[in-house]
């Protein structure tokens, strides 16, 4: 199911992740976080940049586990914590914001 991004259409897969992570721009991810109902707000933002830093980085994608870690490294025990991003991506924040942030679905999220 294809998402319409300035004109542009883009491919997803059946789950609505891109089809192709180089197609990911800031008005995607906002176009991405409307259809799963939410507004990006500067957490949200530093939170996708964290992940598609990580991916570059580690080309894969962070299961929750791993992200909660890694974010709790570098951004601080108060957003280094499951309840947090939870608030910020109430449907899994592995697999909702990998979606937002054009990132593959993380191994092991179902």
């Amino acid at each position: 199911m294809p998402i319409e991004v300035n004109g542009k259409t883009l491919e997803t897969d059946e789950e609505g992740y891109l089809s192709n992570l180089s197609e990911w721009t800031e008005d995607a991810a906002k176009v991405l976080a409307e259809s799963e109902g939410l507004e990006m707000s500067d957490d949200h933002w530093q939170i996708v940049n964290f992940l598609r830093e990580y991916y570059n980085e580690y080309q894969i994608a962070p299961a929750v586990r791993v992200l909660t870690k890694a974010v709790g490294k570098k951004l601080g025990k108060e957003k280094g914590n499951s309840k947090y991003l939870y608030e910020l991506f109430p449907y899994g924040p592995g697999k909702q914001a990998c979606k937002i942030a054009g990132l593959p679905k993380p191994t092991g999220c179902v």
